[in-house]
């Protein structure tokens, strides 16, 4: 990707964040619930109209709705998305308490999802249609069927609460109040992405430069390893990538059911309390990690096909 792609990237980045930010504060603008009422009941107090109307007159509600949204994406692009109505705190400083833990469970579980579904999926292309095969397609097929919060459910019960090996609720810091909500999203994710290696590695396995290596005399592990596998790798990274957006917005059910300190939690606490303001950042911030993740991959994939790095080279040679 040369740098006018790069440029023009990063303007339809912005275009698209901009119209992101307008759609968000224009629902919010229009939802039901009055977020003063919000404010003052949170704190325990409830005022008379007189104060309620001279609130809203100082944060500027009784504005119309250009005005507002323009005053407030001109503190958002200054990092100040405003205060919460619910928590009573800057906005951006609570969306930075929570990305920690939301970093850390992402990551946890995208490594746990990969050392299950990278095996699996290798071991099922390479014993196609045998008793392994069936094996690990069965299991997959379960593990996409089965929701999340079923999953989480189970952990919690025969995990957690009858054997005692985790704590049931993952307030807090430390590795092993990550295990269970981890796995819990490791689960669904590793019975897709084993269903995707396999079908990469079959699709591999077909092409005529692995007969080429086999007639060679290379051997079946040295094939699949160097070769098939880092091919077969690259249609993964689109998924990997999504999945990672996803877990970075924070995953709402899991985190809700472990009572995880993530970005999900907040979010469903922030829609049940009416906090505008948290709610138009979380979407903001996961409008732009799903962009910024996207533009990652796709860089990645120069570095990772060379064939892709010959075709730009050739393409910038002949425009």
């Amino acid at each position: 990707m040369n740098v006018k792609q790069l440029t023009t990237r990063l303007m339809q980045a912005i275009i698209v964040l901009l119209g992101i930010s307008l759609m968000t504060f224009m629902l919010t603008y229009l939802a039901p619930g009055d977020p003063v009422r919000t404010m003052y009941a949170a704190s325990g107090v409830m005022p008379d109209k007189e104060t309620l109307e001279k609130t809203r007159e100082a944060m500027g509600l009784n504005e119309p709705f250009m005005i507002q949204y323009f005053k407030w994406l001109s503190s958002s692009l200054q990092g100040d998305f405003g205060t919460s109505y619910s928590m009573n705190k800057p906005v951006a400083s609570i969306l930075m308490s929570r990305i920690g833990p939301t970093l850390w469970l992402a990551f946890f579980s995208l490594i746990l999802m990969l050392l299950i579904s990278v095996p699996a999926g290798l071991l099922a292309a390479v014993r196609q249609n045998r008793f392994t095969d069936y094996f690990v397609r069965g299991i997959s097929f379960l593990g996409l069927s089965i929701p999340n919060f079923w999953v989480g459910l189970l952990l919690v019960y025969f995990v957690a609460f009858k054997l005692g090996l985790f704590p049931v609720v993952s307030m807090g810091a430390g590795i092993d109040k990550m295990v269970l909500p981890a796995v819990t999203l490791a689960f669904a994710m590793s019975a897709k992405y084993t269903r995707q290696v396999r079908a990469a590695v079959l699709e591999e396995l077909n092409q005529d430069y692995v007969n080429g290596a086999r007639s060679r005399g290379l051997k079946e592990k040295t094939i699949l390893i160097r070769h098939v596998f880092p091919n077969a790798l690259l249609p993964l990274i689109t998924l990997i990538g999504l999945s990672l957006g996803s877990l970075l917005g924070g995953t709402a059910v899991v985190e809700v059911i472990f009572s995880y300190p993530g970005l999900g939690s907040l979010a469903v606490s922030a829609i049940t309390a009416y906090d505008y303001p948290l709610i138009q950042a979380y979407v903001l911030w996961i409008a732009f990690l799903y962009m910024l993740i996207n533009l990652i991959v796709d860089l990645s994939y120069g570095f990772l096909d060379p064939r892709i790095r010959e075709g730009r080279k050739i393409y910038e040679k002949n425009a």
